[in-house]
């Protein structure tokens, strides 16, 4: 077989196959940065060329290779090294000199963020955090291991199938401006697995410090591989993309919302890995004409306590019970605004004007965003056909309402329209209750607010990312990821009998 040439340069205008039957062209720009040794990702899914400089990709390649070979190290450990792995970096977050030494790279990291107006909700590595991080090593170092357990067998006669809880490889993590998943993320340690790390550039000097003082140390304290968990060091958006794509990995992690984690999934499918992206669009609240005013008011108002993916984003409300239950809206909204200390923001689907009082259509209101203040109309009108989109704010809680005509009609919006995340009812009846459950497309339902949606505060166990039904539903797992669910089955087969044969 003859060998393929190897490309070493790109031309302006140069076509290349996308998906079997779209062409995209190599920009002026591309063909300049390229360089002999670089590779090129043809992403199916988008139709974008991505560029992967030489270094980035010997960068990944030799942290999956350390990786794998840690994992292979650490196969014949015994249980009680990773519980004190996870007693070890509990100990070091929780001493104040080592935490202040984090906390000062911190203040540092979020300075620079701001001083690019860029959200640092998530970035700050403050005193909740920190105990945050703790309770959850300490949640894995209690939890019983499942490594090499067995879990069933299969009796025959002469013969028995055993299966047995194995780990799986390499965890792959790319996640944005949130140091608090490097700790939450060693979970899958406690399967026995191994981690690589790409955090955005706004935190990775946070994760860095992290790293050095806390984590690494503790894997030597207990007598793990120090490849076990790893950081790559690079700001380069190339390297989450040459990582996801790397097919020795046993699953793929991305941390965060919208097209970033979008694009990570689809490069990580495209090389065969397993994927799990963590959930965008925020939750829904649908109310039915039986909803009780109080709890549908606390419901809004305890889902709105700050943005991550699972605070309520779209409000449906029958307009039967509106003269009810829009007040209850804007009190709770007017509570939670004022608490945060920048109003709030309405979003009103076209055709459902006439539920909402007038005169907040033009009436302003201070707008906290990642770019400062500025000066916008409490309600809107917005597109009834986009109700999925996903509101980004800071201090100014933002939401988008929509009237309809019964529970059906929110049902059938949310299946149609949202990113099928978190639903919540807010009815008095139980039979609705139970055909919610069975016709909504949705991995996390509830029946008051919405911010529950969390593996540590719902499952007692620090979560690794939260998988949406986007692409369908989940096959043979939940939708929240925790480190001991990342794990495989190994079949063994033990003979009696000497002469079984088929």
């Amino acid at each position: 077989m003859a060998e393929q040439p190897v490309l070493s340069e790109l031309k302006p205008g140069m076509p290349v196959l996308v998906g079997g039957d779209r062409i995209a062209y190599i920009t002026e720009e591309l063909a300049k940065k390229f360089q002999p040794g670089d590779k090129l990702l043809i992403v199916r899914k988008t139709g974008e060329i991505l560029h992967i400089p030489k270094a980035i990709h010997d960068l990944v390649t030799n942290a999956v290779d350390r990786a794998l070979k840690a994992f292979e190290a650490q196969q014949d450990l015994p249980d009680e090294q990773f519980t004190q792995f996870y007693t070890e970096f509990a100990n070091r977050l929780a001493n104040d000199d080592i935490w202040a030494t984090i906390k000062r790279v911190n203040e540092a990291d979020v300075s620079r963020a701001k001083a690019k107006g860029r959200s640092t909700t998530r970035l700050v590595a403050d005193e909740k955090m920190r105990k945050n991080m703790i309770e959850g090593l300490h949640q894995w170092r209690d939890l019983p291991s499942r490594r090499d357990k067995l879990i069933n067998s299969i009796q025959h006669e002469g013969w028995t199938v055993e299966e047995i809880v194995s780990p799986c490889g390499v965890v792959a993590f790319v996640f944005e401006g949130r140091p608090n998943v490097l700790a939450d993320a060693t979970g899958v340690l406690r399967s026995g697995n191994t981690a690589v790390f790409r955090i955005g550039s706004d935190a990775l000097d946070t994760a860095k410090a992290m790293m050095e003082n806390a984590l690494q140390p503790a894997l030597e304290a207990a007598g793990l591989p120090h490849d076990a968990v790893l950081l790559l060091d690079s700001t380069e958006h190339a390297a989450g993309w040459a990582l996801f794509a790397d097919p020795r990995l046993a699953l793929a992690v991305a941390r965060g919302s919208g097209r970033a984690v979008d694009l990570l999934g689809a490069i990580a499918r495209e090389a065969g890995n397993a994927v799990s992206l963590h959930g965008t669009g925020g939750g829904w609240i649908i109310a039915d004409e039986t909803a009780d005013p109080l709890k549908f008011e606390l419901a809004v108002y305890n889902s709105l306590d700050r943005k991550v993916c699972n605070t309520v984003n779209v409000i449906c409300i029958p307009r039967s019970v509106a003269s009810i239950l829009v007040p209850r809206l804007l009190s709770a909204l007017s509570k939670r605004g004022e608490k945060l200390g920048y109003g709030y923001r309405i979003h009103v689907a076209s055709g459902s004007e006439d539920i909402i009082p007038r005169e907040l259509f033009d009436t302003e209101v201070t707008v906290y965003r990642a770019d400062g203040l500025h000066k916008e109309h409490i309600a809107t009108i917005w597109p009834n056909n986009q109700l999925g989109h996903e509101w980004e704010w800071e201090q100014t809680p933002e939401v988008t309402v929509v009237a309809i005509s019964d529970l059906e009609e929110g049902i059938q919006l949310f299946n149609t329209q949202s990113p099928l995340l978190v639903a919540s009812l807010i009815s008095e009846k139980e039979s609705a209750h139970e055909h919610f459950l069975k016709a909504i497309n949705a991995p996390f339902i509830g029946n008051g607010f919405t911010r529950w949606v969390d593996g540590q505060y719902a499952l007692n166990k620090p979560e690794l990312g939260l998988s949406n039904w986007q692409y369908g539903r989940i096959l043979a797992r939940g939708a929240i990821l925790t480190g001991d669910g990342v794990f495989t089955i190994k079949l063994r087969a033990r003979q009696t009998n000497p002469d079984v044969h088929r």
